[in-house]
């Protein structure tokens, strides 16, 4: 999940290197925790929060067939 939270982040963004992901996990619980600039704090959040919504729903998506729960949080 980690190198998908990556992908999208930097794709988003105008400063990809600054982006930094890291990985916890908790059994079957999985924490990705995104680390972007902070220039580009409000192209990965999106207008009320859209294009986080979507970043989650697509690490969801993802992660239902490794039978895991994803958290995607955004520092």
């Amino acid at each position: 999940m980690k190198e998908l939270v990556e992908v999208i982040a930097k794709a988003l963004v105008d400063h990809p290197d600054e982006v930094v992901v890291t990985e916890k996990e908790n059994g079957r619980n999985v924490t990705v925790e995104l680390h972007v600039a902070p220039a580009d704090m409000g192209k990965v959040i999106g207008k009320q929060g859209r294009i986080a919504k979507a970043i989650r729903s697509v690490v969801k998506a993802a992660s239902s067939k490794d039978n895991k729960h994803v958290d995607v949080e955004i520092v």
